[in-house]
């Protein structure tokens, strides 16, 4: 089953990836490297010795596998002007709600200004054609209401995490506006420049503290109850590679019109996955082969969104995208991913669900 549902849009692009040591990194450049493109990526070391980058060694095949730190704004122009990427996706983040409360200052020098120094970065330099920088859903001012919100609403956030996202959004705004503008194209610049923003997305390779799945599998390693802080608060669920899918697929649309897709875009799941935290924990407990729920919420823990969804609407009508799997093929390739990775080679196991998931349905 061929891999490549972008129509070859990145077989031997100069594709530069913030963030390639993260989760949502090491798959994105898994997925770059079986299309063909040269990745160059910039990261700080992962958070485990599990996580997908380190077991893929993802980090050993890629063209350049570099240490940087994205607040650090003339390293990034100067890794730039050395390997002259087509392609940017900015994914490196500090990316976690409760870490936020402890780390706020740290939090908005990487959401904010980091995010800032590439799109700087990509601006001083002639071979970047295109910029895809990617938030969060929680960049929207949450108002918890039941129906999803679409790209044109207002930016907002209440913990630091969600806040720096909106922030960054603004940011983001503001440069296109500023300087990448489509109506200025080929006159001032040739830059396109979008920004995407995803729901709750897991998958294997995860270990970060305060998520849901990484959570469970610790648990379930340790034989422990898995302790559920949260357990009715609702979340748009989706696999990694739903995202990604989305990602690439407006990168390569960009590729063949600058101006028309320069803008906010969101890739959220179906409808049916937009489901509780509790029953997410059970359906992956079953695709396990065992564990327990404990429920353990606290009504003096710290502030969290109970509901936020997200409308895909554009991206279904405007790009032709739509999400592959639904929350129980989710949850299974999630589970199959854990219970294989101890005694498989990962790097073949990441292809073999990308090859999954991208078959006709």
């Amino acid at each position: 089953m061929n891999i490549d549902i972008f129509n070859g849009a990145f077989q031997g692009k100069r594709v530069l990836v913030t963030g390639h040591t993260g989760f949502k990194g090491s798959w994105l450049s898994i997925w770059l490297h079986e299309l063909g493109a040269e990745v160059i990526g910039i990261g700080l070391d992962p958070y485990s010795d599990k996580d997908n980058y380190i077991l893929s060694g993802i980090g050993n095949i890629i063209k350049a596998d570099i240490r940087a730190d994205i607040r650090d704004g003339q390293k990034m122009k100067d890794i730039f002007a050395e390997y002259q990427p087509e392609i940017v996706f900015h994914l490196a983040a500090q990316p976690l709600v409760r870490l936020s409360y402890e780390i706020p200052v740290e939090t908005y020098e990487t959401n904010v200004m980091g995010s800032i120094n590439i799109m700087e970065a990509a601006r001083v330099t002639d071979s970047v054609r295109v910029v895809v920088m990617i938030t969060t859903d929680k960049c929207y001012e949450n108002r918890e209401q039941i129906w999803g919100y679409r790209e044109n609403e207002p930016m907002g956030g209440y913990d630091p995490y969600s806040s720096s996202k909106g922030a960054a959004e603004i940011a983001i705004n503001s440069w296109r506006r500023s300087f990448f503008n489509p109506a200025d194209y080929e006159k001032t610049h040739h830059i396109s420049i979008a920004s995407v923003r995803a729901g709750n997305v897991v998958g294997g390779g995860d270990w970060a503290k305060d998520r849901i799945v990484p959570d469970c599998i610790r648990a379930l390693e340790a034989d422990n109850p898995i302790e559920i802080r949260s357990p009715k608060a609702i979340r748009p669920w989706q696999h990694v590679l739903e995202p990604l899918s989305g990602y690439l697929l407006l990168a390569s649309k960009m590729l063949q019109e600058p101006t028309k897709y320069c803008e906010g875009w969101n890739f959220g799941p179906r409808s049916e996955s937009i489901t509780p935290v509790w029953d997410v924990a059970t359906m992956l407990c079953n695709y396990y082969g065992r564990g327990k729920l404990k429920d353990v919420s606290n009504s003096n823990a710290l502030h969290e969104a109970n509901l936020l969804l997200l409308d895909i609407s554009k991206a279904k009508f405007q790009l032709g995208w739509e999400p592959r799997t639904n929350i129980e093929q989710c949850c299974h390739l999630t589970a199959d991913w854990y219970r294989r990775y101890r005694n498989e080679n990962v790097y073949q196991l990441c292809i073999e669900q990308i090859h999954s998931f991208c078959q006709p349905s």
